[in-house]
């Protein structure tokens, strides 16, 4: 830089000047290197390192649990003899009363989807409620919803309307107030669908059965089955990492007989479970995930089903997913502070540290190990250490770490320790095995909102109980404006779909991923030209993945 010509007209003066001034940040820099920066980035790269370890044991932990799951061919809910079940329910012709809840916000494109789908469910029509939940702001929208609950009421099917005229306590108020109404009383189990899921008809008969067979039983969990999985790299992308979720996360958790949580829909509660855990709360926005903690510590248990999809359609933008992820991530991370604060006084107060729950002659007792694996495993590794090891030591230690030659980044925890990861994550979706390096990169990415909603819910900042609601499209993007271009992308062979939309530039530039793209490329540049273990082709990589995202340049766009 000594040598740096600043151009026409350029004065020995000024050459001089910026000299001195180049030297002297070079002096300052030397100074502070080696007592501070490789100081701290040696920590840093410990710490990361403890945490990776953490999260490559949990997950080779599941792992073993999934792999002999698969090898002895039995899963939790396989023991029980569902069709027997059946037969001896339609024998005796004891139904048991369900109610069905929509919660629903503004739904416009899928309310009928939705509402047709729980009405059309196979039970005994004297012994369901279809309760639609609508929170819709819009009044010609509110309107219409009533006048599609009243069409299936003509047909005969027991359909409750409610609007609430507020949002309080956004989806957690509005079930909460559901319960309240004086026809819930004679129900026996609640099931819950989000508005943008369809259930096959015969979804009651295949969970239902479970809850009668075993009185200890409190939630029947079913996974989702992804709709428009191939609408775009994005949608994609979002389907490896959910089907890690549904295939390993909960089966494991259902097949230990430990704790898994609540998706927020597609799942079949009782009542009885739910009222003995003091309901919804509206304390965060993750309600699903509170409710099933303190119904879990409570002494009650769940079990998946992982052969029961109900169908359901991904967010195909960029700005629905960052939502998806405050939402996802923010809530768990406050949820953790809040919990573990209860958990820890209601040890100092119970000198046992067990607690005893009686109903129909059973005692239940949690005991202080299931406890900590809710706090540790659950809340800990997967939803605070996972984000931070992926965007910081990734993103943040690697990339500065190759500016400073003093640092050393082992490779087993650089290289092989996330690469075990990444194979145990993607191999749950061997259909996108070739997508593996896209996954990694925007997942990454994505690590960044993640990361940022996970510290906002910790510090339980003024956006942590703020609901966002992302825009739900159903088909109708297929049918307005004519058929969609379809284009193929050179670089994963997808096909995406791209409409002709006018929109302001300023909705497609995401600052924050450009600048962490900047810092990406620079650093990759630096170890281009002075490295020796050539990070620099991951660092490129990971820098275009961020401009991809800046620019908005992966998924379906739809302009707010």
């Amino acid at each position: 830089m000594q040598n740096l010509n600043l151009g026409i007209g350029h004065d020995p003066g000024m050459g001089a000047n910026y000299d001195g001034v180049t030297d002297a940040f070079r002096i300052i820099w030397q100074m502070i290197k080696n007592p501070l920066i490789v100081y701290i980035l040696n920590a840093a790269i410990i710490l990361c390192a403890a945490m990776s370890v953490m999260l490559f044991a949990e997950r080779v932990y599941m792992a073993i649990v999934i792999l002999c799951v698969k090898a002895l061919g039995k899963k939790r809910y396989t023991k029980y003899k569902l069709d027997a079940l059946k037969e001896d329910l339609e024998s005796n012709n004891k139904y048991p009363m369900v109610l069905v809840q929509i919660p629903m916000y503004n739904e416009k494109e899928v309310y009928k989807l939705s509402i047709g789908a729980a009405c059309g469910l196979s039970w005994h029509p004297d012994r369901i409620i279809v309760q639609v939940l609508d929170d819709s702001t819009n009044a010609v929208l509110r309107e219409m919803v009533a006048l599609e609950c009243q069409r299936w009421i003509a047909k005969g099917v027991n359909v409750k309307y409610e609007n609430r005229h507020n949002r309080n306590g956004y989806k957690a108020g509005a079930l909460r107030e559901g319960l309240e109404k004086e026809y819930v009383k004679d129900c026996e189990f609640v099931v819950i669908f989000d508005a943008d899921f369809q259930p096959e008809a015969d979804y009651l008969w295949r969970t239902i059965p479970y809850l009668l067979e075993n009185p200890e039983l409190a939630l029947v969990q079913a996974r989702w089955k992804f709709v428009n999985a191939d609408e775009c790299l994005m949608t994609r992308l979002q389907e490896m990492s959910l089907d890690y979720h549904f295939s390993v996360e909960q089966e494991v958790g259902s097949s230990t007989c430990s704790f898994f949580g609540f998706n927020g829909t597609a799942g079949v509660w009782r009542l009885k479970a739910v009222n003995d855990a003091g309901g919804w709360k509206d304390r965060t926005t993750v309600e699903d995930m509170d409710l099933a903690v303190r119904a879990s510590l409570k002494g009650w248990k769940f079990v998946f089903v992982g052969d029961l999809s109900v169908k359901n359609e991904l967010p195909s933008t960029f700005e629905a997913y960052r939502f998806q992820q405050h939402r996802w991530s923010c809530g768990p991370a406050n949820l953790f502070k809040k919990m573990s604060r209860e958990i820890i006084l209601s040890e100092a107060r119970n000198s046992t540290k067990i607690y005893t729950i009686n109903f129909n002659c059973i005692s239940i007792k949690v005991s202080i190990w299931k406890k900590f694996h809710v706090i540790y495993c659950f809340f800990f590794v997967r939803k605070i250490v996972a984000h931070w090891v992926t965007f910081f030591f990734y993103c943040v230690i690697i990339p500065l770490s190759v500016m400073v030659p003093e640092v050393h980044l082992p490779k087993p925890i650089a290289i092989y320790i996330p690469a075990t990861i990444t194979i145990l994550n993607a191999i749950c979706t061997p259909r996108s095995l070739h997508l593996v390096i896209f996954w990694i990169l925007f997942e990454n990415v994505m690590s960044l909102h993640r990361t940022k909603a996970a510290i906002i819910g910790l510090l339980e900042a003024n956006r942590v109980n703020e609901w966002v609601v992302t825009e739900k499209l159903g088909n109708t993007m297929k049918q307005n404006n004519g058929k969609p271009r379809r284009k193929r992308c050179g670089l994963c062979g997808l096909e995406s779909r791209h409409f002709s939309y006018t929109n302001r530039i300023g909705e497609r530039i995401h600052l924050l991923e450009l600048l962490m793209g900047v810092f990406l490329f620079y650093t990759a540049i630096y170890d281009f030209i002075n490295g020796h273990d050539h990070f620099y082709l991951y660092l490129f990589f990971q820098a275009g993945a961020f401009f991809a995202m800046g620019f908005g340049y992966v998924g379906t766009f739809v302009p707010n």
